[in-house]
């Protein structure tokens, strides 16, 4: 990521860019995209019948061509700027207007290391399949594959993949295995009926993969080697910052709990868990559950919050101390957050994962509430109804956060002090 401190924090207002005169130049302009430090607003836009290009802060990226097709645009945590583009007829991806020098009959999922150095995505040639990691592809691709991960510090990708020719009416040679994981495109040594999610260890030297074993015993495999014990089911596993286990949802009979290297680790009493996530400093372990059929909220250490939602729990997060988890809540289509299980008065048709300040006392999150988009600041609205809004961040001393809206078409980068909100 770029080193927050060099950005600029002085409290203020920057318009950076009009919409409105984007709109009246193209034929259409999609969905913007902000960079990391608000310092740039970009879309996508159509200039003519199947030509797309790239506009960031009202200049378009300079190609030799435009794009027969653009999509997923995204800002890398580092600051570039991607986009999915189609020419002469292959995908390949562009960033900041440059294009890889490979493509492809299809590129998709772009991902990005936690630093924004690293940019991978999946690709598929001839109707094989496999990863790019910038613009390196592996040179094994598989008949199909589906997932995707990268290590910490995205020098290595993993993917399931299918590891051996299966025809659709061959159901014994299904049940035999026929999908592993490839780790830089190496697959592992055995096959297993299904694999699903994956998680490099925090060294980048394992990986880790919810697999089933046959039509009914499913469990968790690390660098191909299952656990001895199995289960009526499982979800994706998480590496434990420090010990190196795997940490991972499992049905036991009918309820579900945590296991810690085969071993339970919280009592399997709940209807569903998952979104497990683990605080490195505080060793605190919290994960998304539902206590009860169709009601849902965050445990701690096992311990459930006392609060519940009738729809589900989509976002949770530590703070950065492990002291407190901040999660999104929904019941009957109406979203709320909560800070450990004290939910804020306000009410939202949409929220997005809320966001801690560095010393853990303040939370914001972006929402939407009747068609607008705002920032909600320790359960206080900011004064602003948007057109759209980024997340919100905040400076490393935790005293301002830079807010990036757009309004009646145009883009404005604000730092404002927390307190003139809370």
């Amino acid at each position: 990521m770029n080193d927050m401190s060099t950005w600029d924090w002085e409290t203020g207002e920057k318009c950076l860019a009009d919409l409105n005169q984007w709109r009246s130049e193209y034929s259409w302009v999609e969905e913007p995209v902000f960079s990391p430090d608000g310092e740039r607003i970009a879309c996508i836009v159509n200039i003519d019948d199947a030509e797309f290009n790239v506009c960031v802060n009202g200049t378009l990226w300079e190609t030799e061509a435009n794009f027969e097709k653009a999509w997923y645009l995204r800002f890398a945590p580092d600051g570039r700027l991607t986009a999915i583009v189609s020419q002469d007829m292959a995908w390949t991806l562009g960033v900041d207007g440059v294009v890889w020098e490979n493509s492809f009959d299809y590129l998709w999922n772009t991902q990005f290391s936690p630093d924004g150095s690293v940019i991978a995505a999946s690709i598929q040639s001839g109707g094989e399949y496999g990863l790019i990691v910038d613009d390196v592809p592996w040179e094994n691709l598989f008949s199909n594959l589906t997932g995707m991960c990268l290590s910490a510090d995205g020098k290595r990708g993993a993917a399931a993949v299918q590891n051996d020719e299966c025809g659709e009416t061959d159901l014994f040679k299904f049940q035999e295995g026929v999908y592993t994981v490839a780790v830089d495109g190496d697959p592992w040594t055995r096959n297993f009926t299904n694999v699903w999610g994956m998680a490099f260890s925090p060294d980048n030297e394992h990986v880790a993969a919810e697999v089933r074993l046959n039509l009914y015993d499913y469990t968790l495999a690390v660098d191909g080697k299952p656990w001895s014990q199995t289960f009526s089911c499982v979800w994706e596993p998480i590496f434990h910052p420090t010990r190196g286990t795997v940490i991972a949802p499992v049905r036991s009979g009918a309820k579900w709990g945590l296991a810690e290297d085969g071993t339970m680790i919280w009592k399997p009493e709940f209807d569903q868990c998952w979104h497990q996530m683990i605080h490195a400093g505080s060793d605190r372990l919290a994960a998304i559950v539902a206590p009860s059929y169709g009601k849902w909220t965050v445990a701690v250490d096992g311990e459930p919050w006392s609060v519940r939602f009738g729809d589900i729990v989509p976002e949770a997060v530590f703070s950065p101390d492990g002291r407190s988890v901040a999660a999104l809540g929904v019941d009957k289509g109406v979203y709320r957050v909560s800070i450990d299980g004290d939910v804020w008065p306000e009410k939202f048709d949409m929220a997005w994962a809320p966001v801690f300040s560095p010393d853990g006392k303040t939370v914001a999150a972006r929402v939407e509430k009747q068609g607008q988009y705002t920032i909600v600041v320790n359960g206080k609205l900011w004064g602003r109804q948007c057109q759209a809004v980024g997340e919100p961040v905040f400076s490393p001393d935790g005293s301002r956060l830079l807010l990036k809206s757009v309004e009646q078409g145009k883009y404005y980068r604000r730092v404002i002090a927390v307190n003139d909100i809370v």
